[in-house]
């Protein structure tokens, strides 16, 4: 029975402990990692891409809104970050720039 508590307290059952600390550790590592690559930086990527289109919009453009309504930009104003969409011929609406959701081609 000594001899058996002896074994338990050995130093050796410390050397050890430094790798499996790594092998619990690195699956989670890992998993941060593909999360980031495949969730979080294309989500950044897309949000720059929209932020460039957003402030690219000019008098002309043809877009379509989060709501669904398509448009033609009449207006902007710079100051209060608005757009002005037409509809038709004589119905003018405001929308805050970022109800623009992109661009549709001209055709």
């Amino acid at each position: 029975m000594i001899g058996f508590l002896a074994m338990a307290q050995s130093p050796q059952g410390g050397a050890g402990g430094g790798n499996s600390m790594l092998t619990f550790f690195l699956p989670i590592v890992l998993m941060f990692v593909i999360i980031y690559f495949f969730m979080i930086r294309p989500q950044q990527k897309r949000q720059k891409q929209h932020q460039h289109m957003l402030t690219s919009l000019k008098k002309g453009d043809r877009v379509v809104t989060n709501g669904g309504m398509y448009g033609v930009i009449w207006g902007i104003d710079e100051k209060d970050n608005k757009v002005v969409l037409k509809f038709g011929e004589e119905l003018k609406i405001e929308f805050l720039r970022s109800a623009i959701a992109g661009k549709v081609d001209k055709e």
